[in-house]
């Protein structure tokens, strides 16, 4: 009988300082421990996993870049909360990241805008709605010489508002970190032979929506406001 071509898979090689951060997090993790914990000593550590001094600090201070320990005095190093979104807003610029990355990201600023419907309803007061109306009546006044940089400036104010206002704080810091995507994005489209047309849902209609419609409703209406952006896909 003839046994099957398969072959086993490559071993993976990793370092001394990669095991030690490794057995680290799941450490953290078993022991529970919370944010403010203190964290046994370097010579502890080195003591217990069998390693250099030298390789537990370079597996620390791996841990403090991603923001998961911190120094603390007459403390020593304890556990801290970790900032989510600090090594995504680090390299996110269009100029290091690829054709296929940017496409990524600026979809999922699509699915974002689409889904956070619920939330804007569930926060929505009279003072917001002021406030897109306002955009919306200084973009209608504006005879912008130059058309791209005209809507681009008012897609980004009237968006970042809405982002505003589903009241979640990681959103907002997400919109802010997606700017430089989407005006790379939006240039990109305005070089195409065959330029998308705006979409049927005007930033007026949006803000119709808001006032006597439903969380449905609006999803609906900004699918249809994003539809030239989905039409690249």
């Amino acid at each position: 009988m003839q046994k099957p071509n398969i072959r086993p898979k490559p071993v993976k090689a990793i370092s001394l300082a990669d095991q030690v951060e490794n057995n680290l997090i799941e450490y953290l993790n078993n022991n529970n421990l919370k944010a403010g914990d203190p964290l046994p000593k370097e010579t502890e550590l080195a003591e217990y996993l069998g390693v250099s001094r030298n390789v537990v600090r370079e597996a620390l201070s791996r841990l403090r870049m991603l923001g998961m320990i911190e120094s603390k005095k007459r403390k020593g190093m304890v556990l801290s909360e970790p900032d989510l979104l600090s090594g995504v807003e680090r390299v996110l610029y269009p100029n290091i990241l690829s054709e296929e990355s940017m496409k990524d990201i600026f979809e999922l600023r699509l699915v974002l805008e689409v889904g956070m419907a619920d939330l804007i309803f569930a926060r929505l007061t009279e003072e917001s709605i002021k406030s897109l109306e306002d955009i919306a009546n200084r973009e209608a006044r504006d005879p912008g010489t130059n058309k791209l940089k005209t809507r681009l400036k008012y897609e980004i104010s009237f968006h970042s508002k809405l982002y505003e206002m589903t009241g979640n704080n990681t959103l907002k810091r997400f919109q802010s970190m997606l700017l430089p995507v989407f005006n790379y994005m939006m240039e990109v489209e305005s070089t195409l032979e065959h330029k998308p047309e705006s979409g049927k849902i005007s930033h007026f209609d949006l803000i119709e929506t808001l006032k006597t419609g439903t969380p449905s409703n609006f999803r609906k209406n900004m699918r249809e406001h994003l539809t030239p952006h989905y039409d690249r896909l």
